[in-house]
């Protein structure tokens, strides 16, 4: 078990008062579900406060415990605690000591759309040419980001952080920790309409993740969105060094020349900065070669291996809620499930659209879209919604189930036709999607996260099995 931090290491970042002696660690967890011995148990409070799970914590195995001195009294003599005035600014304090403490290469990514994925795609790379850090699942807020710093060990070479947000200045902070070499934005898209005034406000919010780069580090924009003047322009005003592009467009740095999307992989060409590679991407999805553009360009700036890099594209493969293709075993056969029930806007939704026609069908089946409301769009919602019934008909969708009241605006534009079911929430949603679907039918699955879609995923496996474990890792 490899020690993150040693205990007077420890001590120090934190700015804490040892009780109990201290101890190394090998990790840290803020949910003592997830915790592994030898963790330091960080009581954050946030959904719930994590101090009234310190027992619990120790029980399971935690070296120690990061709490607060109001709460210190009551929680001595159950094991070693690092004791602080407030434990959010102290894990801060722990992250930007562990960026310090670090001499490898750190790129951080944002975007309405892709963040994720994208984020997932450089750890596969670069995890095939050095020891790679990288946030676990979408910890990309205000406790994820100091939190996934000050889990990377000192001897990374290779750090790679998420950052989003849902309003103005939130990334600022958060990139301001990370002080990445390479800054990435993946797209700017209609998506926390909620929060904001506009498209235009939500560019100068994404923006915000170049104020923190190292002085002469480079800003990655994507140069076919129509936002890529705006993002250009807080580029320019930062510490970057150089701007980046990558797109489609004939100006684009990092240029697609050839692509060709098939039913469960992609094949790319594109010139990188003067260099022609070609590649096989392990997912299909034209949005997925445009992220992986990004993902090539950070490996050319960083001095990687390009080759090494363009034969790793082959090992990307979705994560689950975000393209997983399953093979289901149903009665008469089989049917292909696209688990894309993470999370949802209206570029992503058309994203999986496009995914789902590329797929064959099997005898007797249907192409047919599971959908959920896509939130925090505002008082344009309700068109975004209507306006997916043209992307239905492009791609050919056979049969739409939906549910929330905002996809009610969807099936009122649809044909009659193409309207499965709909229900108010995927609860009400589930019995008939589990009733309707049949063999060689291909279903996509996608919704927002608070519109519980992924319900009607967990659904589907429990009833139908696994043709077999291979078919989770949506491989050619």
């Amino acid at each position: 078990m490899s020690v993150v931090w040693h205990k007077d290491a420890l001590a120090g970042a934190l700015g804490a008062e040892v009780i109990g002696g201290g101890a190394d660690v090998s990790g840290l967890s803020i949910d003592t579900r997830t915790l592994q011995r030898g963790d330091l148990f960080v009581a954050l409070k946030d959904v719930r406060d994590g101090h009234e799970f310190v027992a619990q914590a120790f029980a399971a195995g935690a070296a120690a415990a990061l709490v607060d001195r109001a709460h210190a009294p009551q929680l001595a003599g159950l094991g070693p605690l690092y004791v602080v005035e407030a434990v959010l600014p102290a894990l801060e304090r722990l992250g930007r000591a562990a960026r310090a403490r670090m001499n490898g290469r750190v790129m951080a990514v944002t975007g309405s759309v892709g963040k994720t994925s994208t984020k997932e795609m450089l750890r596969t790379i670069f995890a095939a040419q050095g020891p790679t850090h990288a946030s676990v699942a979408s910890y990309n807020n205000h406790w994820g980001v100091p939190l996934t710093l000050s889990r990377m060990p000192a001897e990374t070479a290779f750090g790679i952080f998420e950052i989003g947000m849902n309003h103005s200045f939130e990334i600022l902070p958060l990139t301001g920790m990370v002080r990445p070499e390479v800054a990435i934005v993946t797209t700017v898209e209609p998506v926390h309409l909620a929060q904001f005034p506009g498209i235009e406000a939500i560019a100068d919010a994404k923006g915000e993740i170049f104020a923190g780069l190292m002085p002469g580090g480079v800003a990655v924009i994507n140069r076919d969105n129509p936002q890529f003047e705006r993002l250009k322009a807080h580029a320019g005003a930062s510490p970057a060094g150089r701007i980046v592009s990558f797109g489609a467009h004939d100006k684009a740095d990092v240029r697609l020349l050839r692509v060709n999307c098939a039913a469960d992989e992609s094949t790319a060409e594109a010139d990188v900065l003067g260099r022609r590679v070609h590649y096989r991407l392990g997912t299909p999805g034209r949005h997925m070669v445009q992220n992986s553009l990004a993902v090539i360009a950070a490996v050319r700036l960083l001095g990687a291996d390009l080759d090494r890099a363009a034969a790793s594209m082959a090992d990307v493969v979705p994560a689950d809620g975000r393209g997983r293709r399953l093979s289901l075993s149903v009665p008469g056969g089989t049917l292909t499930l696209l688990d894309e029930a993470y999370n949802a806007n209206p570029s992503s939704m058309r994203a999986a659209l496009a995914v789902l026609a590329s797929l064959s069908v099997g005898p007797g089946g249907r192409r047919i879209a599971i959908l959920g409301d896509m939130l925090e769009l505002g008082s344009a919602g309700p068109g975004l919604h209507a306006g997916l019934a043209e992307a239905v008909e492009t791609h050919g969708v056979d049969l739409v189930f939906a549910a929330g009241p905002l996809m009610k605006n969807l099936v009122d534009a649809l044909p009659k036709a193409r309207v499965g079911g709909y229900a108010a929430d995927s609860s009400a949603l589930e019995p008939m999607v589990l009733g309707a679907i049949r063999s060689g039918d291909v279903v996509t699955v996608k919704g927002s996260n608070g519109s519980r879609m992924a319900r009607i995923v967990a659904a589907l496996k429990a009833r139908h099995p696994a043709v077999d474990a291979g078919a989770e890792t949506m491989r050619g």
